[in-house]
């Protein structure tokens, strides 16, 4: 894989992690309010939840870019290192439990983008 790609490849998983753990922050952040309409409004006010909008629209961008410099089916297999990096980052930020079947299917998942990025 080129240098080019590679720096692609990072940037993508950068955004694509930060993006779901701002949306996780809007999502479970203290809202007062009683009803759920002022709930969603207090949400659409919260500024992680634009941090994530703003990543995700980024990631757009850059995976279109990564497809530029792969072919589909490699870029795809590669970009599923996002749900490791995900993972990771709900348990290092949220305290999220990782039992043996979800550790055993990240170290799948490492595996198989190993595999596709050495021969890529």
């Amino acid at each position: 894989m080129s240098s080019i790609a590679i720096l692609i490849w990072v940037i993508n998983v950068t955004l694509d992690t930060v993006g779901h753990v701002a949306l996780k922050f809007a999502a479970t952040a203290e809202h007062t309010e009683s009803k759920e309409i002022e709930r969603w409004k207090s949400m659409l006010r919260s500024f992680p939840l634009w941090v994530g909008v703003v990543c995700f629209c980024l990631e757009f961008v850059v995976w279109l870019a990564f497809l530029s410099v792969l072919s589909l089916s490699q870029g795809v297999l590669l970009g599923a290192i996002n749900m490791v990096s995900i993972v990771i980052a709900g348990r290092l930020i949220f305290k999220e439990k990782l039992d043996r079947m979800r550790l055993l299917g990240m170290a799948l998942i490492t595996l198989g983008v190993i595999f596709v990025g050495i021969h890529a």
